[in-house]
């Protein structure tokens, strides 16, 4: 479980670290990452930044275009923040979106019967 101050700093990364993507970062590939959530360890050492893409297909351009910035974007945040460690970011698609879909799909495709119909139990 995750202390205040952690949950303070996740807020305040995933805050920042969109901003930056967006007016800072000048790759555009990178600025097609929807960022959803961030997790810092405990002692700071490293951060996962889950975001998720409109065009799924575009996975693996985006990946490595996130990865290449996640160095630029680590020192942007030593400069803005005043930490005495700023967390490694590791980039994580986030497909919980798309499950969640075939969840609603699958659960769609069922055939259970209405509330004025019997079940006959045998």
């Amino acid at each position: 479980m995750a202390t205040y101050r952690i949950e303070r700093l996740n807020k305040e990364f995933l805050r920042r670290i969109s901003d930056l993507l967006l007016c800072q970062v000048k790759n555009e590939t990178a600025q097609e990452a929807v960022l959803i959530e961030v997790n810092c360890s405990r002692d700071l050492e490293h951060a996962k930044v889950y975001f998720t893409l409109i065009d799924a297909s575009r996975l693996e351009t985006v990946m490595d275009a996130l990865k290449s910035v996640a160095g630029t974007i680590r020192s942007m945040l030593g400069k803005q923040m005043h930490l005495r460690q700023v967390p490694e970011l590791h980039f994580i698609y986030d497909d919980s979106e798309n499950k969640a879909r075939e969840m609603d799909a699958l659960l769609d495709s069922l055939s259970i019967p209405k509330n004025n119909q019997e079940i006959e139990i045998k």
